[in-house]
């Protein structure tokens, strides 16, 4: 004889259910599973029979228990893992067969639950409607907010059980580790590079589409992340939240604050690998490191002169267009470039910050000062060929 699934599973009526305590439907459900596993091991086909129905009896009220009990009575069979409501199991089934049955009206994006549309949705309407009842912010997610007020608080739930490093969010304290294994799951199947981190595998991937779906609602400007979005809103409204605890000086975002206090401490934590020539900053250092390689990835589509840095190619386009956004609030005088202004700007206070450490001679710029200095050496770099 050929044992079914229902010769040897258990069901229970809804009042039979509410009539056993907690530790006899605990049992229960540990003698379901062990069916399920034994089952499974002498192949057992589930295609017609699945353990979920075994709560049958149970799934049309345990919304109401589950959620005042705790209790997770549904168990998905390729995983085990139980719910408390059937709805969530529904939604859990999607992450095993990929199906998203939601979709995005306004961009076609899909989601496999209404959920994740419905906080989709406010990426378009710029609705947030969770604010923090300490400083003002709103936010779009409820998970959101509760992470935001750990910065009031100073909460750091999440330790690293290695350095004992901890954290506000348990995602960043998953990428931490990998700062640990040095693990990169995260591969970019155009050119390869590895990431350790989903999000910057996603954002890197913008470098080849040239995707930029963050966009500015004052000015238009669009971005590549959220983060660089955030931070040049602030140059519309003058925000600037970082602060030096050194100097008072404040800073439109976090990064440009700790390269600042670099200033103080005289820190240069980057380092060449090929001359040791050491920097305070990352972005410095990749900048560098092109004096090695030659690379000049950054090309005028005018006239083709290529740069190793792009500002150097934003102000060599004002030669082409005879853009001067940097002017004199004395007198008028206007100057493509920022540099040139504030060395401008030293005719009017007299100020020259530059001096011979072997005469005391000052100059307005250091473009002077080294030009002075080849008096002293007798130097001469410019051959007539």
């Amino acid at each position: 004889n050929v044992i079914t699934y229902d010769d040897v599973h258990i069901d229970f009526t809804w009042k039979e259910w509410t009539l056993l305590d907690t530790s006899q439907k605990n049992l229960y459900k540990d003698v379901m599973l062990e069916t399920y596993r034994n089952l499974n091991d002498i192949g057992y086909n589930w295609e017609d029979n699945t353990i979920e129905e075994h709560c049958a009896s149970c799934k049309r009220h345990e919304r109401h228990e589950g959620r005042q009990t705790a209790e997770k009575p549904s168990v998905y069979t390729q995983c085990l893992k139980a719910f408390m409501c059937y709805s969530h199991l529904q939604r859990h089934k999607r992450t095993h067969s990929g199906e998203k049955p939601y979709e995005c009206n306004l961009c076609g994006k899909p989601f496999a639950n209404y959920s994740h549309l419905k906080t989709h949705v406010r990426t378009h309407t710029g609705e947030k409607p969770y604010e923090c009842n300490q400083c003002g912010k709103a936010f779009a997610r409820q998970s959101t907010l509760q992470i935001h007020k750990r910065t009031h608080t100073g909460e750091k739930p999440y330790e690293c059980n290695q350095c004992a490093k901890a954290f506000a969010q348990q995602s960043t304290l998953q990428m931490h580790k990998r700062t640990h294994t040095g693990e990169k799951p995260y591969e970019c199947n155009q050119c390869g590079k590895a990431f350790s981190h989903q999000g910057s595998l996603h954002v890197h991937e913008r470098t080849h589409t040239g995707e930029k779906p963050y966009e500015c609602n004052q000015c238009g400007k669009a971005y590549a992340r959220y983060s660089q979005l955030h931070v040049h809103e602030r140059t519309h409204t003058g925000e600037k939240p970082y602060e030096c605890n050194q100097c008072g000086k404040t800073f439109a975002c976090y990064s440009q604050l700790q390269m600042h206090k670099r200033t103080h401490t005289r820190e240069k934590p980057y380092e060449c690998n090929q001359c040791g020539k050491a920097f305070s900053n990352q972005s410095t250092l990749n900048v560098h490191k092109r004096t090695h390689t030659g690379e000049k990835p950054y090309e005028c589509n005018q006239c083709g002169k290529a740069f190793s840095q792009h500002g150097n190619l934003q102000i060599h386009k004002r030669r082409h267009t005879g853009e001067k956004p940097y002017e004199c609030n004395q007198c008028g005088k206007a100057f493509s470039h920022h540099s040139n202004l504030q060395i401008h700007k030293r005719r009017h206070t007299g100020e020259k910050p530059y001096e011979c450490n072997q005469c005391g001679k000052a100059f307005s710029h250091h473009g002077s000062l080294q030009k002075h200095k080849r008096r002293h050496t007798g130097e001469k770099p410019y051959e007539c060929i």
